[in-house]
């Protein structure tokens, strides 16, 4: 029997609101940074899968989510592609070469880098009770080619954009290349435990309307077919950030099976707008869980209200911050689980 999280993925609208949040096994959390403290930097806690699955662990011992996602990073698919990753203190990740400079072909695959991570997911599912529904990830496409060609994150994607107008041919084999390394990550996360996942497109609000449609919605419709095609119970959670109006063409078009809402989106719109009966994820601002109080509720009961008639995840629009108070989520959780009643 599927947990409530598995199930309303799957298209059922249950009457328990299941709950989890971007980013729940991180720095907020007192025993992570304990643990991080005592094992070293970020990525180093990727790769210890022991480690790793005891921080994905972590948040359901405290507050009972009904899913748990994987402790990894998007930017492990252009580490097994070959490029360098490293996570430098108050700068963020750098790739190298960047593809900005350096060709496509000049990276060597290794695979095996991968490895680490499915034993994560089997470590995790292992220690999981039945109702609780393992999510693996990646980064979808675009994001992913971003940080493999600026060879770090910018706030308006500027150096990758620029690339892809000026030699599409180039970016689009970037981007066939990440589909492909993508889909087999995915189809490993599966075969070790994972139920369903999430497509992370963090700065898919980035594009014009035609580089939208070639660079989201296309590589993301061929993920999720593939996908569809080796993994037909595994639902695909596809979460394009800053979509805006561009948010229903691609939950018409990539064949997700549900669609992540972000904050900057009027969940009364999104309920009214995306394909009837499609389940719907989020979208309360995590800014709100940050400052709490009085507001929080309201909010969130506003977003339960207005995904009332269909199946509804419920989650921030986006990560939860490093800051946030444990009270705040705490009292989150109470007013999900009393919505309804």
């Amino acid at each position: 029997m599927p947990g409530p999280l598995l199930e309303t993925l799957r298209g059922t609208n249950v009457s328990k609101r299941p709950i989890w949040l971007m980013r729940q096994a991180g720095r907020y959390l007192p025993e992570y940074r304990a643990l991080r403290a005592e094992k070293g930097g970020f990525l180093e806690l990727v790769y210890d899968s022991e480690a790793a699955a005891e921080i994905t662990i972590q948040p359901l011992k405290r507050f009972g989510f009904d899913g748990a996602i994987l402790f990894s990073d998007i930017l492990i698919v252009p580490y097994a592609m070959g490029q360098d990753l490293k996570f430098l203190a108050g700068e963020g990740p750098h790739l190298s070469p960047k593809l900005a400079d350096a060709a496509l072909e000049t990276l060597e695959a290794v695979p095996e880098r991968l490895s680490p991570i499915y034993e994560t997911v089997r470590r995790v599912k292992a220690n999981l009770s039945p109702e609780v529904t393992m999510l693996g990830f990646a980064g979808s496409p675009w994001t992913v080619a971003t940080y493999m060609v600026a060879g770090e994150g910018s706030r308006d994607q500027h150096v990758t954009r620029e690339y892809a107008y000026r030699d599409p041919q180039a970016f689009q084999a970037i981007v066939d290349s990440i589909i492909a390394v993508t889909v087999e990550y995915l189809s490993g996360q599966v075969e070790a435990g994972a139920e369903a996942l999430q497509l992370f497109d963090s700065w898919a609000g980035s594009l014009s309307p035609s580089q939208y449609e070639r660079w989201v919605i296309a590589p993301n419709a061929a993920i999720a077919a593939e996908m569809k095609r080796r993994h037909p119970l595994a639902p695909l959670i596809g979460f394009p950030k800053g979509s805006g109006e561009k948010l229903s063409a691609y939950a018409r078009e990539t064949g997700v099976d549900a669609i992540g809402v972000d904050e900057t989106i009027d969940p009364l719109w999104a309920a009214k707008t995306l394909p009837e009966g499609m389940p719907v994820q989020g979208n309360l601002d995590p800014l709100l869980l940050l400052s709490g109080g009085e507001e929080l509720d309201r909010q969130a009961r506003y977003v339960l209200d207005a995904f009332a008639e269909r199946p509804h995840v419920f989650n921030l629009g986006h990560g939860i911050g490093q800051t946030t108070p444990i009270t705040n989520v705490e009292r989150l959780i109470e007013v999900v689980r009393a919505w309804g009643n």
